[in-house]
């Protein structure tokens, strides 16, 4: 059995691994932000990255690391967002089958997104039980593997490499904040810093309305979220046993931010930045600039995690 912490050799095999699939993604600055934050502000634009989010690095290191067999067979996976879209593009680029299962009112830009993708789309009730019942069918009938948006060992690894890249590019980083929804990519970035930096701190955003992972630091178990009401819809999911002991471990703390400021964080990056970015993204600069008196004249990347918004329902 693999120890539940990745090590650097094996952290550091994923970065070579997955470099020739994804994009080195461009870091912006803004002398805006930085004036009105008192940091120094290095944001990792995800939202460029393919299919538009961070995503796309845990699919394809999953993928890559299944057996010929496993391969051939197919992949699911349940989401109703980027991860939907991560694995079907993932797969397709390496001639793979990938099974999504998606819940009847997800929107339908994200089916047709997925399905563009070649990914094939089986729906469900909107519950996570009746999601992982309809991917366990899928896993029985088809023999595909199951590979979850953020709690896999393979996924996780694959979504540290865009703060490594980030670290290779700014070395003297204090802090690198990264959202927090289902624990992937904080775990990852956390490893990241771990392994390749001897300074910097990786700390979480979060939404109040969706604290779940706040909690579960505070409380050293996974905690659930039993009300949900936060525009950042990508973070409305929970960490996970592959996760948690890694951010127990690595992350030193997770701010919370309420709705205005996630909004008004975001509103920021569209205006200031011109760049697109959907409202998880926009936590991270929020926390900053919560809590500016703890950041002030420090250096801090930002990872903007994607730019799948709907442009019909934006929140301002």
């Amino acid at each position: 059995m693999k120890d539940p912490i990745p090590s650097k050799e094996e952290f550091m095999q994923v970065c070579d691994r997955v470099k020739p699939y994804v994009h080195k993604t461009p870091v912006l600055t803004s002398s805006f932000l930085n004036e009105i934050s008192g940091a120094s502000l290095f944001f990792k634009c995800e939202n460029f990255q393919k299919m538009g989010a961070f995503k796309m690095r845990g699919a394809i290191n999953a993928i890559l690391q299944l057996s010929d067999e496993q391969k051939k067979a197919g992949v699911v996976t349940h989401s109703s967002g980027n991860f939907a879209q991560a694995l079907s593009l993932a797969a397709q680029n390496l001639g793979v089958k990938a099974y999504i299962v998606m819940p009847e009112n997800a929107p339908n830009v994200k089916k047709e997104a997925v399905s563009s993708y070649g990914g094939s789309i089986t729906e469900s009730k909107s519950t996570l039980e009746a999601r992982e019942n309809a991917a366990n069918n899928i896993v029985l009938e088809k023999g595909a593997t199951f590979i979850h948006p953020s709690n896999n060992r393979e996924v996780i690894l694959g979504q540290g490499t865009a703060a490594a890249e980030l670290l290779n590019n700014f070395p003297n980083l204090d802090y690198i904040i990264s959202p927090v929804g289902g624990g992937g990519l904080i775990a990852g970035t956390a490893l990241a810093a771990h392994y390749l930096s001897k300074k910097c701190k990786v700390l979480g955003g979060e939404p109040f309305g969706a604290d779940d992972a706040f909690r579960s630091f505070q409380s050293g178990k996974i905690e659930e979220n039993i009300e949900i009401n936060t525009v950042a819809d990508g973070l409305r999911t929970q960490l996970g046993d592959q996760n948690f002991p890694i951010i127990k471990k690595y992350v030193s703390e997770i701010i919370r931010v309420e709705e205005e400021e996630i909004i008004t964080a975001l509103r920021y990056i569209w205006e200031r930045m011109k760049i697109v970015v959907e409202p998880s993204s926009a936590v991270a600069l929020a926390s900053v600039l919560r809590k500016k008196e703890k950041f002030r004249n420090k250096k801090i990347g930002i990872i903007l995690s994607g730019g799948n918004v709907d442009l019909s329902n934006l929140p301002f």
